[in-house]
């Protein structure tokens, strides 16, 4: 009898990156739905608009543009020649974990949520960090014309 040797398969990087931009997007929406079932939220909104004498639109804009970085990402970690894409997975992160981090909400979902968002960005920032230079890209289909 022959030992049974499972030999794992390495993901593309491109492809890790993408699917973990897309865990945290689910995340950040899944934060905001569930968000809007909580009374009093919209009248925090109000308040935190009153208190920064910032009007409302411009607080929906910005989070709108923070939240379009993770979507913007989900494509970018895709495309991108690895070192420019080593580089925006790096920052795109910082600057998500900040924008989490400043939400400064209390709410248990919103925590967790969180917390699942910051780790999902960590493990991105390790990939991207820890990829290596010479990882080759997987193979193109090529079809051969009929002669």
């Amino acid at each position: 009898m022959k030992p049974s040797i499972t030999a794992l398969k390495k993901i593309d990087t491109k492809v890790l990156l993408s699917t973990l931009w897309i865990v945290v997007m689910i995340n950040m929406l899944k934060a905001d739905i569930l968000s809007l079932y909580i009374p009093g939220s919209v009248e925090e909104v109000a308040q935190t608009a009153a208190s920064t004498g910032t009007p409302i639109p411009q607080l929906m804009l910005g989070g709108a543009v923070m939240m379009e970085i993770s979507i913007v990402m989900i494509i970018l970690s895709r495309i991108l020649k690895q070192s420019l894409n080593r580089w925006a997975n790096i920052l795109a992160s910082v600057i998500t974990i900040v924008f989490i981090g400043g939400g400064g909400v209390s709410y248990p979902h919103y925590i967790f949520t969180a917390a699942v968002e910051v780790i999902c960005l960590l493990l991105i920032i390790w990939f991207a960090w820890r990829w290596p230079t010479s990882e080759r890209q997987p193979d193109r289909v090529v079809f051969a014309q009929a002669k």
